[in-house]
């Protein structure tokens, strides 16, 4: 059963603390970087053989744009609801991103200066996206469509196939929708490829797969781990850790709606983390007592448990004021503030990935559809960092332009400061243009 503390009578270590994931597959990951860097596209099948099953002969790893289209016709036949809510989502997550967009500047500071910043989209992204037996279509809208807004000309995702080589249908429709739904977008090209294999093609590039600017998305421990040793070769967005969802309520919610928020992220893995942070400690017991209800009806009862059981917790504060100050040391991945006036609260908040405002806000509106993303920071790093956006995938560029007598003006303060730092080939080299005029 989750475990219930009380703020007042526990240690901080206890509150906050949590048990993190510790294999080390440092030294499997740098020997499949390693290959792939060597042998390119042999070694990235040789993997897709070893790792997925399939049949390395005739194996491509690249979707062609028929594959693309017969997926999203079979999709429509098989399931045409999910189309059409994939294209609601997208529309809500493209619109969410339009208003993230923001350009360069100019100044004119008058008499020969001008100083400036030019904002410009990343050439080529690289997404990774989860799959084998799951589908992500969600991952798929969240991690391209704030690149294709940027103005990307390129997506070059990767997802690990299933056996026979095919990817689930809604993934590679998801990727179509995206491209569709972003006006003027740059193409999205779907590769046969998962695991740290793909990681270490999308940063190095092989016959096959263009190499990337930046690498985006969800993965396992061999994921993350390789995008830590391609970083500095490329950008990445995160190191993401186990997902996370604190719910702050008060007395008056419904305790089987809260605990079914928690099981909501307890059911991704066992190293999630639910957490309850109330005032009222009839509500701690209650949702307590719904959590091991509820449990037994999960399809991912045994993963939900475990989570449950090594991360899960409720916390009883002495009013909501400390609940928040809690969720802000925390620092959730996702924050629910299940209480009368989530927007009074919501001003005390500093520290979260993404909020849920109200009773009628459940963090799955936000995984899969009301428009702001769902790649956000974990393991507390929203103390320090942001969720996935636009902003990932564009890089400023200052320009600066003197003219002679602009620079003249301000060359012997130019020069002073650089023999203070003992560099007097900085001074000469703005000297020597008066000297020379």
């Amino acid at each position: 059963m989750i475990r219930i503390l009380d703020f007042a009578e526990v240690t901080a270590e206890e509150v906050f603390s949590r048990n993190e994931p510790t294999a080390d597959v440092s030294d499997i990951v740098a020997a499949i970087i390693k290959d792939v860097r060597e042998n390119g596209d042999e070694a990235v099948i040789r993997y897709a053989a070893k790792f997925d099953g399939v049949d390395p002969e005739g194996f491509a790893l690249e979707l062609s744009d028929a594959e693309k289209s017969e997926a999203v016709s079979s999709l429509d036949e098989t399931d045409p609801g999910l189309t059409d809510i994939l294209r609601k989502a997208a529309s809500n997550i493209a619109g969410f991103c339009s208003r993230q967009l923001r350009e360069g500047f100019t100044m004119d500071g008058g008499a020969g200066k001008v100083t400036g910043q030019k904002v410009l989209p990343l050439e080529r992204a690289g997404i990774y996206v989860p799959g084998g037996t799951a589908a992500y279509p969600s991952t798929v809208l969240m991690d391209s469509i704030p690149a294709l807004t940027a103005g990307c000309k390129e997506i070059i995702m990767t997802t690990p196939p299933n056996a026979d080589g095919s990817i689930e249908p809604a993934v590679i429709a998801a990727a179509v929708i995206a491209q569709e739904t972003v006006p003027g977008a740059g193409s999205v090209r779907i590769f046969r490829t998962g695991g740290a294999q793909a990681v270490a093609a999308l940063a190095y590039g092989t016959e096959s797969i263009p190499a990337v600017d930046k690498i985006v998305g969800p993965g396992n421990a061999f994921v993350a781990e390789a995008k830590r040793q391609v970083f500095g070769k490329v950008a990445i967005d995160m190191i993401a850790g186990p997902s996370e969802i604190l719910v702050v309520s008060d007395g008056r919610s419904d305790p089987d709606v809260v605990a079914a928020d928690m099981l909501s992220q307890a059911e991704h893995d066992k190293n999630a983390s639910a957490v309850l942070v109330t005032d009222s400690a009839e509500l701690a017991q209650a949702v307590a007592e719904s959590i091991e209800t509820q449990l037994c009806s999960l399809e991912r009862e045994e993963i939900a448990r475990a989570s449950i059981e090594n991360n899960g917790k409720i916390i009883i504060a002495a009013d909501l004021g400390q609940a928040v100050d809690i969720a802000n040391e925390i620092a959730p991945e996702h924050l629910e503030l299940c209480v009368d006036d989530p927007f009074e609260l919501f001003g005390k908040v500093k520290n979260a990935g993404s909020v849920f405002l109200g009773r009628s806000c459940p963090e799955a509106l936000g995984d899969y559809f009301a428009g702001p993303n769902h790649t956000l920071p974990t393991s507390g790093t929203a103390r320090f960092s942001s969720p996935l956006s636009v902003e990932d995938f564009v890089k400023t560029m200052q320009f600066i332009h003197y003219t002679d007598s602009a620079l003249a003006e301000v060359a012997e303060d130019i020069a002073a400061l650089a023999r203070k730092e003992g560099l007097t080939g900085h001074a000469r080299s703005v000297l020597i243009r008066s000297e020379k005029g």
